[in-house]
């Protein structure tokens, strides 16, 4: 596997992180793997692997605080992002601080090789359906709502709950219709108002059909 490109995995889930060795042995040369934004970047640095496989959402500020501490140390590491998301916003939030590609975890382990294998020699790769996306946001031709600063700040769970909230669901609709505690959307729904500075669901609601964030 000498001219295989070498890759380190960052996912903050195990036994994912054993699946996509699994998926890519004998197809690349997978040189670690680590778990959480500050692991990861001691390993990419101390590793210095041609591509690092990045998860997007993550503890600690998520795949886009990995790249810009690693960017200080390695400037030209290549990340390619592999996530369970296909929101625009986390495709062009991780793009913008400086991956070369985005996947979805639904690519098969041959595919992902080849993702790797584009990445390392320069390439963009992107699954298809997100492309779109990355055109329309450096065209200019994104809705300014998808690249919102306060928007950025939320999470993706916490985006959904907020779209939930401002369609008028209640908590307990809102927990059947996500497969979550009740209690868990009223933690997401605090952290939201603490973010965006509003006081209540009302408030959050107006919030979010002045940005038509609504069907």
């Amino acid at each position: 596997m000498s001219d295989a490109p070498t890759v380190v995995i960052v996912d903050d889930h195990q036994l994912f992180r054993s699946g996509v060795r699994a998926e890519l042995d004998g197809l690349v040369e997978v040189l670690g793997d680590a778990a959480t934004v500050e692991d990861a970047v001691r390993c990419i640095v101390e590793l210095e692997p041609d591509v690092v496989l990045l998860d997007v959402q993550m503890p600690g500020g998520g795949g886009v605080q990995v790249i810009r501490d690693v960017a200080r140390k390695r400037p030209a590491q290549r990340f390619l992002a592999l996530s369970v998301s296909d929101a625009a916003e986390d495709v062009i939030a991780i793009i913008r601080a400086g991956a070369r590609g985005y996947v979805t975890k639904t690519i098969s382990g041959p595919e992902l090789a080849d993702a790797v294998r584009r990445v390392s020699e320069g390439d963009a790769v992107f699954s298809p359906r997100l492309a779109g996306f990355v055109l329309d946001a450096f065209a200019g031709g994104l809705p300014e709502r998808e690249v919102d600063p306060q928007l950025d700040q939320l999470t993706t769970r916490e985006r959904e709950v907020l779209r939930h909230i401002a369609r008028g669901y209640m908590y307990k609709e809102i927990a059947q219709r996500l497969s979550i505690s009740t209690k868990t959307v009223e933690a997401h729904v605090s952290a939201v108002l603490r973010k965006l500075q509003l006081s209540n669901r009302h408030e959050l609601s107006r919030w979010a059909v002045e940005r038509r964030l609504v069907d």
